[in-house]
């Protein structure tokens, strides 16, 4: 924040946008308002930097709330006329409201003085400044999540609906929703029955069998487990479920499975381009040396981080995933530390998933879960551990991308810090 620089809040919006230049004791030197899409703001920024330059300053910070794709906008308006640009979160724009009079009176103009206020106060950040290879990385990764939330409402809807109206095809495998075969004998049943599963005994098991071989192809196998395939061939005579729903709700399990289908289809499309732009970024081989972890698990964290060099250390990813540790104790009270969750609710998540699959086939994580939950002093619960288990896992990506350097075993669990120090 250049102290001889004036300061000018927005309030964006989509046509209407308040603008306040104040100086840093946020006394106000002008106002504006403009009826203008956020892409017809450069003769605003102009205006802006006349009037601070007549009253004495040089030139102009601008600050607005990151909300919405406006201030990416604003951004680069900013870049193409040498303005810096800084952030407030709305979160601090919130409470600086109530705390003028207590009635959280809301406009937009005095929105614009609340941000100029706390940019002056230095209660604000720098945004990312991407590169194309990092934000079409970012971009990937929000189609890749709600991909796999749309999976996920897919699956839990289909069981579901099996439960209801039938449940024995549940029974024909250990994890049917991970099984081809049973994918695509189920694929066979619910497209030819048409509410009624028992008429397609008729077939015999023989053409039952030969049908789903050649289903089984489309959901990515090659060949099928006949013991599967026979379970779902005598289920097909199990009456067991709510007879009045079964013929609706086995039409419309017929429609979740092919938009499961579908959706797979298209998240094994995003995942196969997350990795190549891992590739592109000669970070693949690097990551895929922690144990556990894979290059689309890897890319969906780096996705929500960003570029790894702009965090100063590997305790401000952490606070970034809003992982780091809460303190509460007062006195000689103790309360519960938990997690601050204050950073990126999409980088916890991608951490934590990441967690659960390499945890079974990382030994330092393993060895660390053990340790968390079975110490002595102040054992942790299973969640609080996972939670540990993704920060650390953040550090080391941290490492691994700013030093370019692959995983190593003894400095992940500290052995090598306890040999210089002994």
């Amino acid at each position: 924040m250049p102290p001889q620089n004036a300061i000018l809040g927005i309030d964006l919006a989509d046509e209407k946008q308040a603008m306040v230049l104040t100086d840093h004791d946020s006394r106000v030197l002008a106002r504006k308002r403009v009826r203008a899409k956020a892409w017809r703001l450069g003769s605003a920024l102009e205006w802006a930097r006349q009037v601070a330059r007549r009253r004495g300053f040089v030139d102009v910070t601008v600050g607005c709330e990151p909300t919405g794709h406006r201030w990416r906008v604003l951004d680069q308006l900013a870049a193409e006329l040498d303005m810096p640009l800084v952030c407030v979160q709305p979160l601090l724009v919130g409470r600086a409201r109530e705390s003028e009079d207590y009635t959280r009176d809301k406009t937009d103009d005095k929105d614009a003085v609340l941000i100029a206020r706390l940019v002056g106060e230095l209660r604000c950040y720098v945004p990312e400044r991407a590169d194309e290879t990092w934000v079409r990385l970012r971009h990937l990764g929000a189609r890749r999540e709600r991909l796999v939330a749309e999976a996920t409402a897919d699956v839990q809807q289909l069981r579901d609906l099996l439960e209801c109206a039938w449940p024995a095809a549940l029974g024909c495998a250990a994890k049917p929703f991970e099984s081809n075969s049973w994918c695509a004998a189920l694929t066979v049943v619910l497209g030819r029955c048409h509410g009624r599963p028992e008429r397609l005994t008729r077939m015999g098991f023989d053409r039952f069998l030969r049908a789903v071989n050649r289903e089984v192809l489309h959901w990515g196998g090659r060949q099928v487990w006949q013991r599967i395939v026979r379970a779902v061939f005598t289920a097909l005579s199990d009456r067991a479920g709510v007879t009045a729903q079964r013929i609706g709700a086995l039409e419309r399990a017929g429609f979740v499975l092919a938009d499961w289908h579908a959706t797979k289809r298209r998240l094994s499309e995003v995942e196969t381009r997350m990795v190549d732009v891992l590739n592109h970024l000669e970070l693949t081989d690097l990551v895929t040396t922690i144990p556990g972890l894979s290059a689309v698990g890897a890319a969906a964290i780096l996705a929500e981080t960003g570029d790894m060099n702009r965090f100063d250390s590997p305790r401000a990813v952490v606070k970034h995933a809003g992982l780091c540790p809460r303190q509460n104790s007062s006195g000689t009270m103790e309360g519960r530390t938990r997690i601050a969750r204050r950073g990126r609710p999409k980088l916890r998540l991608a951490a934590w998933r990441a967690v659960w699959g390499a945890q079974a086939n990382n030994p330092v994580l393993a060895a660390r879960y053990r340790h968390l939950t079975t110490r002595p002093d102040n054992p942790l619960a299973h969640g609080q551990a996972h939670a540990a288990l993704a920060a650390a896992l953040l550090r080391w990506l941290h490492v691994i991308v700013t030093q370019r350097v692959p995983w190593n075993a003894q400095a992940a669990s500290g052995a090598i810090e306890l040999q210089t120090a002994a």
